[in-house]
């Protein structure tokens, strides 16, 4: 584990990364990794205690703004960066390694590759943003090949990202577990995300309604309410606190994300704007 009074080493190159996991390999230590795109927080923390709790001796975890997940007319260009803060977060944390590297690494001139999964990307956010998920699939891919972790943990809070990983992972026969970790919430229930920095203090107070209307719509679910009557009134509740527009909030099975069927596992999506921010959630029925 990385020592408190040393500063994480950070490489910015697939060879550094690999010559720096070599001796862990050799010795025969099980290395997680916590992919990221910086704006630290709680929830990515929890990430490097969990796969240190599930026995892994190295944790390295990766910074990287993928710029292939974001549509021309979205947040790219002001994505909140801070390295140093995230550097020192981590190093608290006892990571072991940052990989950050540069656009040019993941994307050299001649990168023509895609990674493309169908069926579970296809919905909900795979209907509003439909660039996303190729853009996702391919730098989880390349970084999953590049530092080939034996673990490798993502947040239910990114619960349609998480179940498009299982898949990948799965289809191409990549030696690595996928680690699902719990949402990390503030104390009001938001879900932590780095796009919180972006809400105004009046927003922030607002966004809170998020966490509790789909608490109730769950408690009607598991009531015995109608699905399509209780997901009807949650979003009434989002547009009178405010959110506008609500672009989905719906119950789907918990693993294909398809409509749910009867005695299967479901989970409760929404995704809905407060102002110029897209906040997204989901609760387990």
């Amino acid at each position: 584990m990385n020592s408190l009074a040393l500063p994480l080493p950070i490489v910015r190159t697939v060879s550094a990364l690999r010559e720096r996991m070599e001796p862990w390999r050799a010795a025969g230590e099980r290395i997680g990794l916590v992919p990221t795109m910086g704006a630290l927080h709680e929830g990515h923390l929890s990430l490097t205690r969990l796969l240190r709790a599930r026995g892994c001796d190295r944790v390295v975890a990766t910074i990287f703004v993928n710029p292939a997940q974001f549509a021309p007319h979205e947040d790219l260009a002001r994505y909140p960066r801070d390295e140093a803060g995230d550097a020192a977060l981590l190093t608290a944390a006892g990571v072991d390694l940052l990989f950050a590297p540069t656009t040019q690494e993941m994307y050299p001139p001649a990168f023509s590759t895609k990674v493309t999964i169908e069926g579970v990307s296809a919905p909900l956010e795979g209907e509003a943003r439909p660039h996303f998920f190729g853009g996702v699939a391919t730098v989880v891919a390349k970084l999953l090949i590049q530092a080939a972790p034996d673990e490798a943990a993502f947040g239910e809070k990114d619960y349609q990202q998480l179940q498009v990983i299982r898949r990948m992972a799965i289809d191409l026969d990549l030696p690595v577990i996928i680690v699902p970790a719990p949402t990390v919430r503030e104390a009001d229930g938001l879900a932590m995300s780095s796009r919180n920095k972006y809400l105004s203090p009046q927003a922030r107070m607002q966004a809170a309604a998020l966490p509790k209307v789909l608490e109730a719509c769950v408690a009607a679910a598991r009531g015995g309410a109608d699905l399509a009557d209780a997901a009807a009134a949650g979003q009434a509740e989002l547009e009178a606190a405010g959110f506008a527009p609500v672009d989905y909030l719906t119950f789907r099975d918990a693993d294909t994300l398809g409509p749910p069927q009867p005695g299967r596992p479901m989970r409760l999506f929404a995704a809905a704007w407060l102002g110029p921010v897209r906040l997204i959630d989901n609760f387990a029925v």
